[in-house]
Order: C-alpha cells, then structure tokens, then sequence
C-alpha cells in the first residue's frame, strides 16, 4: 500500500473537479462531462480502498508526510487549476496521469512480470481492461481537442505532458521502497 498515493489522490480530486468546471465551459461534447464525473466518482472508491488497506498494513494515513516529489506534483497540478488553463492542456494532464498509472500496472500483469503475489490485487485494480479503456477515452478527448488546437496551444499541451512524464518518474522513483 503506497501512502503516498494515497496523499496524491486526495490532491487530484479538487483537480478532476477544475477539469469538469472547464469542461463544461469549454467543451464541444458534452459526453466529455459524464466521462470525467465517472473518473472523479471512482476516487471515492479508490480512497476508500486506500483506507482499506492502510488498516491492513497498519499505516496512520493521518501521520503520513508527503514526500517532496509528492509536493511538487501536487503543486504542479494545482497549477493547472488555474481559470487561466485552458480545457485542452488539463485533459491532456489528466490523460497522461491516468494512462501511465494504467499501463504501468498493466504491465505488471504482463506473462512473465515476475510481479509478487501480494501486489497482484494492487495492479489488477489499475491495470485492468476497463481502466485501459477509460484512459483511452481521455485520449479521445485529449486528440480532438488538440487537432482544433492552435500551434500555441499544440507547444503549450506539449510542454505540460513532459512536465506531467517528469513528475511521473519523480513519483515512481520516490515510490520505490515507501509505503
């Protein structure tokens, strides 16, 4: 169990709620707002999941110090909360999170993973097909609206997916042996 996540988590839920503001904003389907309200609804469960199983493994989530790499993400993605972002550069924040979360565990499940036994539940519940095909739908999203982007917009959405790939990497380095 990563309490670290768990710390991550809480932080993204203000952010899909900025995402859902600007959607309905600034939107030209109105189905992108029933997709991102199903994802912000999943992170009830998914925090409560969190819960579950900090009591498992006897980890306070209420003592838990977020790491610096945690900070920094989490400070980048109330950046992008900002009235000023455009829709386009937080969907596409949005799409890359939750896709490298998702192909990082569904890789875990890859024949030949050697992943251990007791984490197989943990990659199960990221890396599952159903999760795979929400992340593409936010790609849909995310591809339609940069076609009708501008050059400007189409460097912008760029700049903020490395940013986005930079803290993932941060993230899963810091991860690495924390609970």
């Amino acid at each position: 169990m990563q309490a670290q996540d768990y710390l991550f988590v809480r932080a993204f839920v203000p952010f899909i709620a900025s995402i859902l503001l600007k959607a309905w904003k600034e939107s030209d389907d109105s189905s992108d707002i029933d997709l991102i309200l199903g994802g912000m609804a999943a992170l009830n469960d998914e925090i409560a999941w969190f819960k579950k199983e900090a009591l498992k493994w006897g980890v306070a989530l209420n003592s838990v110090v977020p790491h610096k790499a945690n900070v920094d993400y989490c400070r980048f993605l109330e950046s992008l909360m900002s009235p000023d972002v455009e829709y386009t550069l937080a969907i596409t924040a949005f799409w890359a999170i939750e896709t490298v979360y998702q192909e990082s565990f569904a890789h875990c499940l890859e024949d030949g993973s050697k992943t251990p036994e007791e984490l197989k539940e943990t990659c199960q519940r990221w890396g599952n097909e159903g999760f795979g095909q929400y992340c593409r739908s936010l790609q849909n999203i995310t591809n339609r609206r940069l076609e009708k982007a501008s050059d400007d917009m189409f460097s912008k959405a760029e700049v903020v997916l490395i940013r986005v790939l930079e803290h993932e990497v941060e993230f899963w380095n810091m991860s690495r042996g924390t609970i």
